[in-house]
């Protein structure tokens, strides 16, 4: 594997829901998803942006973060159905993530101590 193909495979786009600034504890109820472009590496964030979403459907929102590259969402909570549809958009899901700061949760999640507990979505 040559050092560009190692260095790509090494990069992960991760998206997370976030409303006031934090990580929002209902998927569906976001105002923006922040979008890290991260090196699990080197476990250094490369880049992050943040995007308004579309209107709120079923399934729009896993076809909208696949285009943006999102390969995995961290969320506090997520119906079933949902991230059945992440799943087969090939994007991973992680629930029950604390309120914490976009970068406070994905500095974690790099270090390996992110403490994922219940899902806060019940349907």
């Amino acid at each position: 594997m040559t050092s560009d193909a190692k260095e790509l495979a090494a990069t992960r786009v991760i998206a997370l829901p976030v409303v006031g600034g934090r990580l929002s504890m209902h998927f569906g109820h976001c105002e923006a998803f922040e979008l890290f472009d991260v090196d699990t590496a080197s476990k250094e964030v490369l880049n992050s942006r943040r995007l308004e979403p579309p209107a709120h459907q079923p399934g729009v929102l896993p076809e909208w973060l696949h285009q943006q590259g999102a390969e995995m969402v961290i969320a506090g909570g997520m119906g079933r159905r949902a991230q059945q549809m992440f799943e087969q958009a090939g994007i991973h899901v992680v629930v029950g993530a604390p309120s914490e700061s976009p970068r406070e949760i994905i500095r974690a999640w790099l270090d390996g101590d992110l403490q994922a507990g219940e899902n806060f979505c019940d349907h």
